[in-house]
């Protein structure tokens, strides 16, 4: 399944001002990666954010979100969110913040030798 690459730039246009973003292609998707660890993503034209443990019923509970359930469980601390709650700028800007948020909490990783799949921009 391709991702959605309008919704990639828009995510990257986010993204302009946060250092240590990397982006992988996996699982059919792209992954931005902040500080060496997954922060979001896009599966087929939907946004995958990673909110941690505190703020996931918080965010779920929200319009438009659901469980991210790739094996048909539920991963916490992650969540889908439907192409609808995404039209603007704005809306985008509200599902990022909670993912930069959280990945910002998490100790930095070193960066590993790169296989031709990911991409650095900062």
């Amino acid at each position: 399944m391709a991702y959605d690459e309008a919704l990639a730039d828009r995510i990257r246009e986010a993204l302009a001002h946060e250092r240590g973003v990397d982006e992988i292609r996996m699982m059919g998707g792209l992954c931005f990666m902040i500080g060496g660890h997954m922060a979001l993503g896009i599966v087929g034209e939907e946004l995958m954010i990673r909110v941690g443990p505190d703020r996931y019923q918080r965010v779920l509970a929200r319009v438009h979100a659901r469980e991210m359930d790739f094996t048909g469980r539920p991963v916490k601390g992650f969540v889908f969110v439907e192409p609808a709650g995404l039209r603007t700028r704005r809306s985008l800007a509200s599902w990022v913040a909670p993912a930069i948020a959280f990945a910002k909490t998490l100790p930095p990783r070193p960066a590993k030798p790169s296989r031709g799949s990911a991409r650095t921009r900062r």
